[in-house]
């Protein structure tokens, strides 16, 4: 019998195969993909056509960590830094538009906020 945290990875496994099916990044128009931990958020700026990863910036990074300072902060800040820090490093090598792939997750609490603060940012999509 199968747990209930291999179901629900298996849910988000299924949801994001389905999002990928419709979503692919091409080098004007990359793809914006999410991905998260427990306790860390990851994003990067892909380029599916040719492969490569473009721009990525994530809580464990030396930008993003000099973003959130020493302070407390909550893991919805820290993904705010990602989107801000990504936003700025995207915009540095002119990535100006974006496609946003949600990973499988619901645009809910970090998504979001990670979202809305590439939007800030910057980025469109």
């Amino acid at each position: 019998m199968k747990g209930s945290s291999t179901i629900r990875r298996m849910g988000r496994q299924r949801r994001r195969k389905s999002i990928r099916k419709k979503i692919s990044g091409e080098p004007g128009r990359p793809r914006l993909s999410v991905f998260r931990s427990l306790r860390h958020t990851y994003a990067q700026v892909i380029d599916d056509v040719g492969g490569v990863t473009l721009v990525s910036a994530s809580t464990l990074s030396d930008d993003v960590r000099k973003e959130l300072g020493n302070g407390d902060h909550t893991k919805t800040d820290a993904s705010k830094a990602v989107g801000k820090v990504l936003a700025r490093l995207a915009l540095e090598k002119g990535i100006k538009q974006v496609r946003f792939d949600r990973g499988g997750y619901l645009y809910h609490g970090r998504v979001q906020a990670l979202a809305e603060a590439a939007r800030e940012g910057g980025l469109e999509f």
